[in-house]
């Protein structure tokens, strides 16, 4: 995958003023085509900082002005004057037995669209509404895969997770262009300089709560939903923030279709290895591994396994979320409500609880 650094070309190590530092070597392993020098060197300089932990010294942000904020930032920029964005660089981050294509896009906003940890930003494709001739697209949600300060650390940018939606005719079994997904495909397809359309910041719900620093965190992800996630723990284990030192507990469970379709791996096991007493990290691979009944290992299948604990983290006061495709939710919610009735528990009422107490937060599309 590409995550995998010793394929990239580079070597990276760690300064002792912690600057990062890159020195060419000769590749190894396949080869790895890359469209723009460019992007290769940014993906490196993104995924280098995790070599940065092993050494357990966190990266500096900047402006520090971004924890000034009492309140989220909220829809800065709306849909008919949206902000204009240009992209840095666009990488696919699955290998190549993923079903379907996943991008990692970087946006440079310039530090005009300042955003929170779980909240999205909006995206309009360019090109008329097919069904609203003369009108401009609709505006598309996409969970930030960033912290406030992006991935160079600066304030300057926010990442996306996005997988190009394809549809493939049932009869033919063929892809049907006609079909596509516009802004996804619009995003992935795009170059570095390429300018895009973005509104918002939005969102309260996915908000990180910063209140308690030891607080548990029990994260649930199908695919994309991943991203949300990514920027929690990047705030939590990668960034030197002086007004947030996480020393609870952050579980994800992350439900992909195999090994190639992980998403962000490389960081989520380093923060595994270096974090262990802080960090758990769950994964349901459905065309790889069985459940307990000899089927698919679906995330809520995961859920199952440890949900004994999960009950008792929720009882202690743990926050769980949940993000990705809403179809995760039924089998999820099921799984549940049977642990609950088997722990003679009534689940619409531990349910009900949760939310009263701001402890369930769902984001699903």
């Amino acid at each position: 995958m590409l995550y995998d650094l010793s394929l990239t070309g580079f070597d990276c190590y760690v300064q002792g003023n912690n600057s990062l530092n890159f020195r060419s070597k000769p590749w190894v392993g396949k080869s790895l085509a890359w469209e723009k020098t460019q992007q290769s060197r940014h993906l490196n300089k993104v995924f280098c900082m995790s070599v940065q932990q092993a050494s357990k010294s966190k990266v500096a942000v900047k402006p520090v002005e971004l924890e000034n904020a009492k309140e989220p930032p909220l829809n800065l920029y709306k849909p008919k004057e949206p902000y204009t964005a240009t992209i840095v660089s666009v990488e696919r981050i699955v290998g190549p037995k993923a079903p379907g294509e996943t991008c990692h896009i970087v946006i440079d906003h310039g530090g005009n669209v300042p955003y929170w940890e779980g909240q999205s930003y909006g995206v309009i494709p360019p090109g008329e509404n097919p069904k609203k001739p003369g009108s401009p697209n609709t505006v598309r949600l996409y969970s930030i895969a960033s912290t406030r300060y992006g991935d160079s650390f600066d304030g300057k940018t926010a990442s996306l997770c996005v997988r190009r939606a394809v549809y493939y005719d049932p009869e033919t079994g063929k892809e049907d262009p006609s079909k596509k997904g516009i802004c996804s495909n619009f995003l992935c397809d795009s170059k570095p300089g390429d300018k895009v359309q973005i509104t918002g910041p939005s969102g309260k719900i996915m908000l990180l709560p910063e209140d308690d620093p030891n607080a548990t965190h029990i994260m649930i992800a199908t695919g994309t939903g991943v991203a949300p996630y990514r920027g929690y723990l990047r705030r939590m284990f990668m960034e030197d923030v002086s007004t947030y030192k996480f020393g609870g507990l952050a579980w994800l469970f992350l439900g992909v279709a195999n090994s190639d379709s992980l998403l962000y791996d490389e960081e989520f096991t380093n923060y595994l290895q270096q974090y262990p007493d802080n960090f758990r990290y769950d994964k349901a691979l459905s065309r790889e591994q069985k459940n307990k009944n000899g089927g698919k290992m679906y995330v809520q299948d995961k859920i199952e396994e440890y949900s004994d604990e999960i009950f008792k983290l929720l009882d202690g006061g743990a926050h769980i979320y949940f993000c990705g495709l809403k179809g995760m939710m039924p089998g999820i919610q099921d799984t549940l409500k049977r642990v609950a009735e088997q722990r003679g528990e009534s689940w619409d009422q531990k349910l009900s609880q949760l939310k009263k107490n701001k402890q369930w937060h769902v984001e699903v599309y």
